[in-house]
């Protein structure tokens, strides 16, 4: 029967890598030109934040991230930018094969439901009204993002971090965690940490509001909590080591807080797209909500991406650096990662409308996603013309 159902997907797989390698083609050219940044009259083509990230390394000699250390030896063996921009290609088409990973893992069910799914989420993004915020990306806040090199490594990682821990979270409760996966899932979180520590700043509440609720209301035993809570202390050791880096007394940069004020940037009505920044998981959570909280709640991961993606929030409204990287909203990779993981978790949920021939939901939940992933691919379209992430309209 498996070798019939393997057979059976062989055209989708083969399919579903052929976008997946078009998809890497059509980010290796437009990474190559962010890399070579150039200047086009009084416009700056393909604007992204890779040119100072490699210059940081290339020039100043300036290391906090895993990411640094890979460009400095890949820049030197190439001579140039190429291998970079090869590099992040990859992990951009790695990251929709990694989603598809997570999906069919955590869906179950027809593989070419996660294919769909793996390349959707990659690309959706922001309910775009102009009223709302003019600018596609900055007035809004995107699960997805193609031009800060960092963000784009770490959230690969972040995927496969979750798959590992979707997978072995599973039983943790029944028996103690062996030290096989304890170490896989330490490292794994470790290593997204050092590429970015916004993933971390999201998972670790998260993770430590999830194992209090097990200790009290499931009963789960002490030993087998604290195994999986200490996942993150060596993370907690890479993060201590990037502050002193990213804040340290010989830097002008720290944070504080100010409510709504990285939000209101570039956006004419931030509380507005706030909102439309998270559409489709919204209209989801509507439906689960009306059709039953019994049911909502019965879904782990579910309901830990929506903790993630509040605490998230809750980062992002809050914080904001100070010093020279005061409008950098760097506080929001935290919550843009959050996002990534709640709106896979709501496609699971709104595809659950659909097997259950709940056409209403599964109707609204479509129009707003679809609608998104237009927005997406526009934006995606527009990037790769050589358009600043900053476009209006």
């Amino acid at each position: 029967m498996k070798k019939q159902i393997a057979k059976n997907e062989l055209p989708i797989r083969i399919v579903f890598y052929i976008l997946c390698a078009l998809y890497g083609g059509l980010c290796l050219y437009l990474f190559y030109n962010q890399s070579i940044q150039q200047v086009h009259g009084d416009s700056l083509l393909f604007e992204s934040d890779l040119p100072s990230h490699i210059s940081m390394v290339v020039d100043d000699g300036w290391y906090y991230s895993l990411t640094a250390f890979i460009y400095a030896f890949l820049y030197k063996i190439a001579g140039g930018t190429v291998l970079i921009a090869v590099f992040l290609a990859l992990v951009a088409a790695g990251t929709v094969i990694a989603t598809q990973k997570l999906l069919e893992l955590i869906v179950s069910d027809r593989y070419g439901i996660s294919c769909a799914g793996a390349l959707a989420l990659n690309f959706v993004m922001p309910f775009f009204v102009k009223w709302a915020g003019m600018y596609r990306y900055v007035s809004y806040q995107s699960p997805n993002v193609w031009h800060n090199s960092t963000y784009i490594v770490m959230r690969l990682c972040a995927v496969i971090f979750m798959y590992f821990y979707v997978k072995y979270e599973k039983d943790y409760a029944e028996k103690t965690i062996s030290f096989k996966r304890w170490l896989i899932l330490a490292l794994l979180l470790a290593l997204t940490t050092f590429v970015k520590p916004s993933f971390l700043t999201v998972f670790a509440p998260a993770l430590a509001l999830k194992l209090l609720w097990d200790l009290i209301k499931n009963k789960v035993k002490f030993l087998r909590a604290f195994l999986m809570g200490i996942i993150v202390v060596p993370s907690m050791l890479v993060i201590l080591w990037q502050n002193s880096v990213l804040f340290g007394k010989d830097t002008d940069s720290g944070y504080k807080i100010s409510f709504m004020e990285t939000f209101s940037f570039h956006a004419d009505h931030p509380k507005v797209t706030v909102v439309l920044s998270v559409a489709f998981p919204v209209v989801v959570f509507v439906c689960l909500a009306v059709e039953t909280l019994i049911r909502l709640a019965g879904d782990k991961t579910y309901i830990f991406s929506l903790v993630m993606a509040v605490i998230g929030f809750a980062e992002a409204i809050l914080l904001i650096e100070t010093g020279h990287r005061s409008k950098d909203g760097n506080f929001l990779w935290g919550y843009s990662v959050a996002l990534f993981f709640l709106y896979l978790t709501s496609f699971k949920k709104w595809y659950g409308f659909i097997k259950e021939r709940k056409w209403i939901p599964a109707a609204v939940c479509g129009a707003v996603f679809a609608y998104q992933i237009v927005c997406g691919a526009i934006f995606f379209t527009r990037l790769v013309s050589g358009e600043t992430y900053f476009m209006i309209g």
